[in-house]
């Protein structure tokens, strides 16, 4: 099944293909599609809102399968910020040093860094149906960023228990473990028992 994904962002494409490989989805940039990507507007409180209207708005305007993903960093010592924000932390169209840099900042003196990775896709149909699901990853932030791997806060997240940054880990490390991994197993499964329940009546 051709699905397209509600962004633009190559990176989030290559971890998620990676991640939806064994399950017959073939994700696609609308790009690549020859598709352009609706402008939609986040308005919504939650990760799982402005996933659907990403999700739904795309699959309405090309007529076939969308996936969108809505995921962000809680940290508890900020009340859990950045949140629905944290790809527009540091401001409109701010880079992802930029954001860390904000983060590190305003965590300068705080002894409490307990923090979580969100993630929230939903699959929406052309017809408005959606289907979601989510994956949270725990956490600590570090005092500064390690490792050349990953994307957004993935430099200044700890993983306590491997005592080892998030961009340190290998990809198909971060697959099994991470947020946006463990949301989109729990899709496929999702997925997988429904086209099971389909073909058993």
């Amino acid at each position: 099944m051709k699905v397209l994904l509600a962004t633009a962002n190559r990176g989030k494409l290559g971890e998620l293909r990676e991640l939806f490989r064994a399950t017959g989805v073939e994700l696609l940039l609308p790009a690549d599609a020859g598709i352009e990507l609706p402008r939609t507007e986040e308005t919504g409180d939650t990760y799982e809102v402005n996933a659907r209207l990403k999700a739904a708005a795309l699959a309405a305007a090309a007529g076939m399968p969308a996936l969108a993903d809505d995921s962000g960093l809680e940290v508890d010592a900020l009340g859990g910020a950045p949140g629905i924000r944290s790809a527009r932390f540091a401001g409109e169209g701010a880079t992802d040093d930029e954001n860390n840099r904000k983060l590190l900042s305003l965590l300068r003196d705080a002894d409490v860094r307990t923090a979580r990775f969100r993630c929230v896709l939903v699959l929406a149909d052309p017809s408005g149906g959606t289907i979601s699901a989510e994956g949270v990853l725990e956490g600590e932030i570090a005092r500064e960023p390690r490792g050349m791997g990953g994307f957004g806060y993935d430099p200044v997240f700890f993983l306590p228990e491997r005592g080892m940054h998030l961009a340190e880990l290998s990809p198909a490390e971060k697959h099994l473990i991470s947020h946006r991994g463990r949301a989109a197993r729990s899709l496929a499964d999702r997925l997988s028992r429904e086209n099971s329940g389909r073909s058993g009546t």
